[in-house]
Formats: structure tokens, C-alpha cells, sequence
């Protein structure tokens, strides 16, 4: 199991988030988020919005996402 943070993977605080696959690792950060975005958190919003400002080109948001897989795949198992 690997262990990444909110902000780690593109959020707002230290939440921590442990997953054996970067796949379910990301899958709880998006819960995580949404959980974020219905309670109106300021950081988290602000977070958000640059990940759509990233989304905007599909090049750029899959580079960012290659490198949020290859920081997961370095990671130690604890």
C-alpha cells in the first residue's frame, strides 16, 4: 500500500489518501473533492478551478497525470 496526500495529487491539505493501485488512489482523491466542493471549501474550490484551467488541453492534463502515476509508482510500500 502507498500513501499520497491531497495536495500530492493536485488538492488543497494533507489529507491522506492509501491505495494499492494509483487507480484507487485516484478514486478517493476525486471522492475526497467532491466531498470538499459540497462543503464550499475555499482551497479546495481553488484547487479545482486550476484543474480546470488544465483540463482545457487534454495534452497538458495527461502529463499531469503521468506524473502524478510515475510520483505513485516511486513511492515506497508501507
Amino acid at each position: 500500500m502507498k500513501k499520497m496526500t491531497c495536495r500530492q495529487l493536485g488538492g488543497a491539505c494533507e489529507q491522506v489518501f492509501i491505495a494499492a493501485t494509483f487507480d484507487d488512489m485516484a478514486a478517493q482523491s476525486q471522492q475526497h473533492g467532491k466531498e470538499m466542493y459540497r462543503q464550499g471549501d475555499p482551497a479546495h474550490l481553488e484547487a479545482m478551478n486550476k484543474m480546470r484551467e488544465l483540463m482545457q488541453s487534454p495534452q497538458a492534463m495527461q502529463e499531469w497525470m503521468n506524473e502524478r502515476r510515475k510520483e505513485f509508482e516511486n513511492l515506497s510500500d508501507e
